[in-house]
């Protein structure tokens, strides 16, 4: 599922704190971070607001700087309106919630302070800007706000993952293919079996037949179709043959 970090820099209220782990625990995310909080962690104001969502502000962990705070971190967002100066790829929640279900590597989406968001040093951090298309007139969220849209979103895709793949859809043959028979399945782990015997793989002689099985087990999961099985077979023959100089 690869959940994003959710990191607050530089939070000035307490309730805020509490009202951004009650929307991110409502769409599954758990792991806060929090760098440099106005006054200090914990806070008391925080549990009231969180309203139940005490195992997000339990594990919070605070940090200096927001450098620290993303050092583990490979995907990095920062969710402002503005880009300040710095140029980066900008994408929407819905757009960045697709990275992080494709992207290896840990995601952090960074939330700026109440009054005056991200600092032109947070953001320089990121390597995508994350912003919302709302009124151009009127584009104030507050932090509980910013950090919902981005939560939904990450859960929507999630979602719809689990339910149809569509990230990554296959091709029309391979829709079209269903998995290969048992027996050329037995075809394949049969190859490679004898290929394998003179080379001492299934030695000691007492683990053989439990090595024989996992070897079953790993050839036959992935559920392969016959063109599948049959490359697989091809290439497990030209590896067989004597080299060509």
């Amino acid at each position: 599922m690869n959940p994003p970090i959710i990191v607050l820099v530089r939070p000035q209220l307490g309730e805020n704190i509490g009202k951004a782990a009650r929307a991110m625990l409502n769409f599954g995310l758990t792991e806060m971070r929090i760098v440099a909080p106005r006054d200090g962690w914990p806070n008391p104001s925080a549990g009231p607001a969180a309203a139940g969502a005490d195992i997000v502000l339990d594990r919070a962990k605070v940090y200096e700087t927001t450098a620290e705070a993303v050092a583990d971190c490979e995907h990095i967002y920062a969710t402002t309106v503005r880009k300040r100066g710095v140029t980066k790829p900008v994408v929407g929640p819905d757009n960045a919630a697709r990275l992080m279900h494709t992207k290896a590597g840990r995601h952090a989406v960074l939330f700026g302070r109440e009054a005056s968001g991200l600092a032109t040093e947070d953001v320089s951090l990121a390597r995508h800007i994350l912003t919302v298309p709302i009124n151009p007139e009127f584009g104030s969220l507050n932090l509980a706000q910013a950090v919902i849209l981005t939560a939904y979103e990450w859960s929507r895709i999630a979602r719809k993952t689990g339910a149809d793949s569509d990230l990554v859809q296959p091709t029309a043959e391979e829709e079209l293919l269903p998995p290969a028979p048992q027996a050329e399945l037995d075809g394949l782990v049969d190859q490679f079996e004898e290929m394998l015997r003179p080379r001492g793989y299934f030695l000691p002689e007492a683990r053989a037949d439990a090595t024989r099985q996992t070897l079953r087990s790993v050839l036959t999961k992935p559920g392969w179709n016959h063109l599948e099985v049959r490359t697989f077979r091809g290439i497990l023959r030209t590896l067989g043959r004597e080299r060509r100089d």
